[in-house]
């Protein structure tokens, strides 16, 4: 990710909050995110709205493109010359992506676990999942959110956490004898049900997916979920559909 590359300033700090507050509120209630981490984030990552992938590309998070986007893109130098960026059609889409990238990227899972008014541990979980490579990520999210007062956008929210507190001892059909969580991790704008197996993320097979689609809607590499879930890529046929009501782990399992 980008973090603090600075260019000409055509926009203050405090112009910029004021410009999307309400669009990270809109977000911090649709998601669960912090505002004050949406917006610290949007301030650091475009230097305030000024840096060129925020004014040519209206990407306000340093996002690159990934094996699963299909949008438009623009090049910029990060860790390495010409690398690829996410481009959107205006900011708003940016801000939402932002928002869909954490909810859906399974290394990020752990931070809804959090309440969402605890933006310090928001900044740490973050730094620790790898967004963003500079050591000082956290502290320099967390100084913004605190000269600026952000936290205060964090009690605008109008949403309850999901209940994740009922368990339920019993399989889903065809599936394996887990303990799993009553609730969804989320329910938001994906149609696809997250759980959690003792923090391990999980989705129930509906009968058309396949190992492969599977790793692709979750960026993740076919060894990598095959390896999930205790299967070598021989014992599987290509394109063999997975039974409905299987259990398939989308992330690492804790021992």
């Amino acid at each position: 990710m980008l973090c603090n590359v600075m260019f000409a300033q055509n926009m203050s700090r405090q112009e910029y909050i004021r410009k999307y507050r309400n669009l990270a509120v809109e977000q911090m209630n649709k998601y669960g995110i912090p505002a004050s981490i949406i917006l610290a984030q949007g301030c650091l990552e475009s230097s305030d709205g000024n840096s060129r992938l925020a004014t040519k590309g209206n990407n306000h998070f340093g996002i690159k493109c990934g094996n699963s986007w299909k949008g438009k893109t623009i090049s910029h130098k990060d860790d390495s010359r010409g690398e690829c960026f996410r481009k959107y059609r205006k900011v708003e889409d940016s801000y939402k992506d932002h928002s869909e990238f954490l909810r859906k990227g399974i290394r990020y899972q752990s931070l809804f676990d959090l309440r969402s008014d605890d933006y310090k541990s928001w900044a740490h979980g973050l730094k620790a999942a790898g967004y963003a490579t500079d050591p000082k990520y956290a502290r320099l999210l967390i100084e913004i959110i605190e000269q600026n007062r952000l936290y205060e956008y964090d009690n605008k929210s109008n949403k309850k956490k999901p209940d994740k507190t009922a368990t339920d001892r019993n399989a889903a059909p065809g599936g394996r004898n887990i303990a799993v969580t009553a609730s969804p991790i989320y329910k938001y704008s994906f149609d696809r049900q997250i759980y959690s197996d003792h923090g391990t993320p999980y989705i129930i097979a509906t009968g058309i997916e396949t190992y492969s689609s599977l790793a692709k809607e979750y960026n993740l590499f076919e060894s990598e979920i095959l390896k999930f879930n205790d299967l070598k890529k021989k014992e599987i046929p290509a394109n063999q559909k997975i039974k409905e009501g299987t259990i398939v782990y989308i992330g690492k399992r804790k021992k």
